[in-house]
């Protein structure tokens, strides 16, 4: 099994057990009164420069919305050059200087690891979805001694849960098609002659799952952002399936900016539809909509001029590098607010600890200033 599914199957047990004996820790209440009981954290990874997002506004017709209802932050410093460090660096409110290859775990706390101890989250309550690599999976938690795996997120890269091995079945024996609501009620009601309602729940959400990733075909999405889209979808379905409190997800697909500028500007493009099929799916959920939030921050921008092959670097320490813009949107936040001070990226960890009322005890970052209404 790949570590995303052996992942996936470990949760599903610890959901299966939760429907049957109910949550072992009771989550802290805010400080202040929140509305906010979901959040989705867009790391809008690859290196994506202002100019091309909100100084293009027809290339992110969704982020300009959201801006629109949300704060808008037109100066964040981000930590350094490198993908991994800079992605690391949202995570852990730390300024992540981490080489361009490297691939180990360090020492800092991550977010998910601060609410998870500190509100008593279950395994089921934080999750990462990733656009794939190794790199990746080290943002779900680090190794410092006072907290590290055992209260880390659960991590899936774009294709889901879907291996090589599964979609060789599947291929074999064909996709399943989608129940009609007689024959849904109908299984439901022989699950719970069998085993108990409550028993039943988390098998049954599992299968939903499944479905879902099966029916609506996210390994299937192809294109120039086809990675990035695999992982948005699979946060939608995630979030409106098993509704946890945080789903991150990690886009990348921007890099291949490096020799193709057109290529990265239908990345920003297809990601910016991508993340409205999100966001509509929030909205339209009674479930969610009113008590979800979002923070889009980009790891980083991209050099000021082209490259020698027609492309965008990023190392040549210029504005359009060093800054770019985020935003956040929610129940909790400011609507229609411009922020042109400073601020970090290294400041969302902050930002989110005390959104649900923890305390991030080694993140240097601060809270972003203005969010909160």
């Amino acid at each position: 099994m790949s570590p995303d599914r052996r992942e996936f199957l470990k949760w599903s047990a610890a959901l299966s057990a939760a429907a049957s004996m109910g949550r072992s820790l009771p989550a802290q209440k805010p400080a202040a009164r929140r509305k906010t009981e979901h959040l989705v954290l867009i790391a809008f990874a690859g290196g994506v420069r202002t100019r091309e997002t909100f100084g293009m506004p027809k290339n992110v017709p969704t982020l300009v919305s959201m801006s629109q209802e949300g704060v808008l932050y037109t100066r964040a410093r981000t930590a350094n050059l490198g993908h991994f460090g800079a992605a690391l660096s949202i995570f852990t409110g730390n300024a992540e200087q981490r080489g361009i290859r490297e691939n180990v775990r360090g020492r800092d706390v991550t977010l998910f690891e601060y609410l998870r101890k500190d509100l008593g989250w279950g395994p089921n309550e934080a999750w990462i979805a990733t656009s794939g690599g190794a790199q990746q999976v080290n943002y779900a938690y680090g190794l410092h001694p006072e907290y590290g795996p055992r209260y880390g997120a659960n991590t899936l890269d774009g294709e889901g849960i879907f291996n090589r091995e599964f979609k060789a079945l599947i291929e074999a024996w064909g996709r399943p098609r989608e129940m009609s609501p007689r024959e849904t009620e109908l299984l439901h009601r022989v699950r719970r002659g069998l085993s108990g309602e409550s028993a039943s729940q988390g098998a049954e959400q599992v299968e939903r799952f499944l479905l879902e990733e099966l029916t609506r075909g996210t390994s299937d999405l192809t294109g120039a952002n086809a990675s990035d889209a695999k992982a948005l979808r699979v946060a939608r379905n995630l979030l409106t399936l098993f509704r946890p409190r945080l789903v991150a997800v990690v886009l990348q697909d921007a890099d291949i900016a490096h020799g193709n500028f057109n290529g990265y500007l239908e990345v920003v493009r297809r990601n910016d539809a991508a993340i409205g099929e999100l966001w509509s799916a929030v909205r339209e959920n009674p479930q969610l909509n009113g008590r979800t939030s979002f923070l889009i921050v980009p790891e980083f921008g991209r050099d000021r001029d082209l490259n020698s092959r027609r492309g965008l670097d990023h190392g040549d320490g210029s504005e359009d590098l060093s800054h770019v813009t985020c935003l956040g949107w929610g129940p909790d936040f400011r609507r229609n607010v411009i922020q042109q001070e400073e601020v970090g990226v290294v400041d969302v960890t902050p930002t989110v600890c005390e959104l649900f009322g923890a305390r991030p005890r080694f993140a240097r970052g601060g809270r972003l200033p203005g969010l909160f209404a």
